[in-house]
């Protein structure tokens, strides 16, 4: 007899991303762009696949590499983003692709754009230089720095998992992700460069002239395209299932009398099929008894880290005064320099923890170097101010709790997907 199993669908185990390989055919790129559109749209497994490792072959892509691969009508056609593991809880959530849709010949170009110092004043500095993929897609350095050295006051955010996240940067001044692509370009201590300046730069390089002309049409290369681009390009930079995703999914099917699952996985060839690589996830990413006793500590009405990292993401995507950097001499005044509303005054962006360990230093300023000195930040109760959130409070945390916190954050690592850090147009 079949049953109904009550866990959330799990997309990323089970849909091919579908991502295809370059046609060297006779076609044009307008027949490829109508053949897409004959096709309709295709729903893609974010984070799997080769849809960020740019056009096959090494070396600078040509105007000639370029033109063979956006032939394929497959590179064309809008993507349907399925989200895996963990974040598929969050589908609900997804921001902009209606806005800007997604294709890969539009996530490629933006990963051109990502990696290219050529959109800097003096060709050294790339959105990379401060959100690489080796690096978490974050810095190890505490604060961003920028063309000639220049250094910022506030740590580089992590730039992964933003396709379920609207306002951007520390204090939510950007309104969507297209704006925060393109901030840097004109921050004088990031890019230091103009968006007309950019874009002339880009213009003199046939490799984007082509294909801003295919992705975008007769709007062609100009600053609201590259933004688009570039957040496309971020918008398909997923964490993959953790330990906890995959302790969690299989904590599901174990509520389930086993006679009745056993009936169920000779019934049911998905379901079977889901439980075989969750059974699978665990083993290979197996939760430590510490990282376990972290996730009750985490989740508990005692410690409750999930006050504030909630949600498929781990963040409520809201902004609060943790008291960080708070008793310096001119302090960092976070959201309230933007919406000059007194609750915000000292108030930063809550970051998701998913891939936390690979992202130090933490917090605004870049001021905590652990994760460890983070626990410890909580556990006094923060920097007492006028403006501190009610949702910090002294932890009162033995040493083995605060290990084992770190063991759980430890295990929300999931895979990031492979991308191609080079390959730019000539």
């Amino acid at each position: 007899m079949k049953k109904t199993l009550l866990i959330p669908t799990l997309f990323g185990l089970l849909i091919s991303s579908m991502v295809a390989t370059p046609s060297f055919g006779q076609e044009t790129i307008r027949d490829a762009k109508k053949k897409a559109k004959e096709l309709g749209p295709k729903e893609v497994l974010l984070g799997e696949g080769d849809l960020l490792q740019g056009i096959p072959g090494e070396g600078n892509l040509t105007p000639k590499d370029i033109r063979a691969w956006l032939k394929n009508p497959e590179v064309h056609r809008v993507i349907r983003p399925v989200l895996p593991l963990g974040l598929a809880a969050g589908a609900s959530q997804i921001k902009g692709i209606d806005e800007t849709p997604m294709t890969q010949a539009k996530i490629e170009l933006g990963r051109q754009l990502y990696f290219d110092p050529r959109l800097s004043s003096d060709s050294t500095i790339s959105c990379a230089s401060c959100h690489h993929p080796d690096q978490g897609y974050s810095h190890t350095t505490r604060f961003g720095v920028g063309v000639q050295g220049q250094e910022g006051n506030r740590n580089s955010p992590i730039s992964y998992n933003r396709i379920l996240s609207d306002l951007q940067f520390w204090d939510g001044r950007a309104l969507t992700l297209e704006e925060q692509a393109v901030g840097p370009i004109a921050n004088p201590i990031e890019m230091g460069n103009s968006h007309d300046a950019c874009v002339a730069a880009l213009k003199e390089i046939p490799g984007y002239k082509i294909q801003f002309a295919a992705v975008f049409g007769k709007d062609g290369l100009n600053i609201d395209n590259v933004a688009k681009a570039l957040a496309t390009f971020e918008r398909a930079i997923v964490t993959g299932p953790s330990a906890y995703d995959f302790s969690e999914a299989m904590a599901q099917y174990q509520k389930i009398d086993q006679d009745d699952l056993k009936d169920l996985l000779e019934d049911d060839e998905t379901i079977a099929a889901q439980y075989e690589a969750i059974k699978k996830g665990t083993q290979e990413l197996p939760m430590s008894e510490s990282a376990l006793r972290g996730q009750k500590l985490f989740f508990s009405e005692r410690v409750n880290c999930a006050a504030c990292h909630v949600g498929a993401n781990l963040t409520d995507e809201k902004y609060h005064n943790l008291g960080v950097g708070i008793d310096a001499e001119e302090p960092d005044l976070g959201r309230y320099v933007v919406t000059k509303d007194e609750k915000d005054w000292g108030a930063f962006k809550t970051p998701t923890v998913r891939n936390v360990a690979l992202s130090p230093p933490y917090m605004h300023d870049g001021s905590q170097k652990t994760l460890m000195e983070v626990v410890e930040h909580y556990n006094k109760g923060g920097n007492p101010n006028k403006n501190l959130s009610d949702k910090i409070v002294k932890l009162n945390l033995k040493d083995q709790e605060k290990k084992d916190l770190v063991a759980f954050m430890e295990a929300l690592t999931g895979s990031f997907p492979q991308v191609e850090h080079g390959r730019l147009p000539k």
